[in-house]
């Protein structure tokens, strides 16, 4: 995670800052929409001096709830593994929500191996406009 120790004028206080990439990645969103929150007031965010965006963790913190790993995304499911098929670059994870709903997400290998995804695991289904994303329940 990218951030940075900005130290104020007198040199006696700092405060940990993260790059707009870094805040986007913390929040589970896109940069653009960290632009967006900035312009509408939604997020507060100080600028270096390339005039850079930087996001205080606290203001991360924030944003992301109580629990860290929560996801500014409202749409969740609590979900349980069913099975997780790999072939090739993808893999394919089925989801068992409140029955008899089931949600089947086509993510990257990359995606499951990271988050160890196991037939018999408790996850979360995350959707989004677009698309389908699987997180970890730990």
């Amino acid at each position: 995670m990218d951030f940075y120790l900005v130290k104020s004028y007198g040199g006696t206080m700092s405060v940990h800052s993260y790059t707009i990439g870094a805040a986007a990645r913390a929040l589970g969103v896109s940069v653009d929409t960290i632009r967006r929150w900035d312009r509408e007031g939604r997020i507060a965010v100080s600028r270096d001096a390339r005039n850079h965006r930087l996001v205080a963790a606290a203001e991360v913190d924030r944003l992301r709830g109580s629990t860290p790993r929560s996801l500014t995304a409202r749409n969740r499911l609590p979900a349980r593994v069913v099975s997780v098929e790999r072939e090739g670059f993808l893999a394919r994870v089925v989801l068992d929500t409140t029955k008899p709903a089931q949600v089947v997400a086509v993510v990257t290998r990359e995606a499951v191996d990271e988050l160890d995804l196991r037939a018999g695991d408790d996850a979360h289904v995350i959707l989004k406009a677009t698309s389908v994303m699987v997180g970890q329940m730990r």
